[in-house]
């Protein structure tokens, strides 16, 4: 029981956003006492002050939490060692070169490692290469003198949280749980199944570790594969959505994933790579992941071109044509633009001589990637649009103004209500 425990807190959580904020939600509405532990002051004021980027039902559970007094926000990564649990959840992204940047991670790993102590279970989930968990925390465990599965316990259990998407309750999403041994196998399920109805047991921290980039690599590959359909489609005359959904129909065998501009978010542009950068070391290739991520990345380039199609039909050019791009989120119903393919497409069509803006409440804000600032337009009807991009159609947001514009390229391909709309 937590009032039995000889620590202050009986889950630390380091890295407070969209992955370890709703966890730390979940494990105090189990009602464990829990520590976020989270660099950024600014990130911390949002989560005071309740605004944050959330799902209405994880914002009720920061109101619950904070008014129960179980959640306590901090940059003092002492505070670690106080608590029985500490479950790391930092970003791992790639940099331009699409190289990993493990630079977070390693420092988290490198403060659990420094501020471990007996009986604590040190659990990571960010998505990483294999090995990574023995590489950056068991290792240099063992090098402080400490025995996993004896007086510390350490796993790897991958995360597992869709933000924006309330089609399943945190509790209801399995969790992969593999330890450096069968005793942190247990005692990281036992955690972890704290507020997660079904446990999944795997036989190490490596086999977890690639259960998540096989989760992701298999989404990228299916993406570029509905985008291919889609171009076949076009070419053929066909309505690709319509034949995907009539394909979806089968009970097995098939699982429906529907083109667009790109991807974004911190999983599927990211997380492939870090399999990728670990093969080379190995001199191994992967080809068809490799090829995957090709055609994604040359996804938003596409709807550049599209564009530029659109107006050659009417001997028209880019240069100088106001152009709106309608949604910059990675995906609808977030404020999340990490990795959006709108940010190069607005790039892009900057470089080629459009005159650029962008409409989406949710994001008022975004930085391209020349460092430039751009701001949503208030009222997209004043812009003069000439063309309109639908990147992100988010739920109650009104596009019918877009009846109104002369082109609108729809590649969210979801703005069927549009008629002169075309896909791309």
């Amino acid at each position: 029981m937590p009032g039995e425990s000889p620590f202050s807190y009986d889950i630390a959580i380091i890295g407070m956003g969209y992955v370890g904020l709703p966890t730390s939600l979940a494990f105090v509405e189990s009602g464990l006492r829990v520590l976020g532990v989270e660099l950024s002051q600014l990130r911390i004021d949002a989560i005071t002050g309740g605004h944050v980027d959330l799902l209405a039902s994880d914002q009720e559970r920061l109101t619950r939490a904070q008014k129960s007094g179980l959640l306590n926000v901090s940059s003092d990564s002492a505070l670690i060692s106080q608590a029985a649990t500490v479950i790391v959840c930092v970003p791992t992204p790639v940099d331009a070169y699409l190289v990993p940047d493990l630079s977070l991670l390693r420092s988290a790993c490198a403060t659990v490692v420094q501020q471990a102590v007996a009986e604590q279970v040190l659990i990571l989930t960010s998505t990483s290469y294999v090995g990574s968990t023995r590489d950056l925390m068991m290792n240099p465990l063992i090098e402080r003198g400490f025995t996993p599965g004896t007086d510390i316990f350490i796993a790897f259990s991958p995360e597992r949280i869709n933000p924006g998407a309330a089609g399943y309750a945190h509790e209801d999403v399995p969790r992969v749980v593999g330890g450096a041994t069968p005793n942190c196998t247990a005692a990281a399920a036992t955690i972890v199944g704290g507020y997660v109805n079904q446990i999944h047991l795997v036989s190490s921290m490596e086999t977890a570790e690639m259960t998540k980039l096989v989760e992701n690599i298999f989404r990228a590959v299916n993406i570029a594969l509905a985008n291919e359909f889609a171009d076949v489609s076009a070419l053929l005359d066909l309505d690709v959505v319509e034949v995907i959904n009539a394909a979806a129909t089968k009970p097995y065998g098939f699982m429906p994933f529907l083109p667009g501009p790109g991807v974004g978010g911190h999983c599927i542009p990211c997380d492939p790579h870090y399999l990728l950068w670990q093969l080379h070391k190995e001199r191994r290739s992967a080809p068809l992941i490799e090829q995957t991520m090709s055609l994604i990345a040359a996804r938003p380039r596409r709807v550049v071109d599209r564009v530029r199609e659109l107006l050659s039909t009417h001997r028209r050019g880019l240069t100088g044509t106001r152009v709106l791009v309608v949604g910059v989120a990675y995906k609808p119903d977030v404020e999340d633009v990490r990795e959006s393919p709108a940010l190069e497409v607005l790039s892009a069509l900057q470089h080629e001589g459009a005159i650029v803006a962008y409409y989406d409440p949710l994001c008022p804000h975004v930085r391209l990637h020349d460092g430039s600032l751009l701001s949503s337009v208030s009222d997209p009807t004043e812009f003069g649009s000439e063309v309109a991009v639908i990147h992100t159609a988010h739920s109650g947001v009104d596009l019918g103004w877009l009846d109104e514009v002369e082109f609108v390229l729809d590649t969210s391909y979801t703005a069927s209500a549009i008629a002169h709309a075309v896909r791309l």
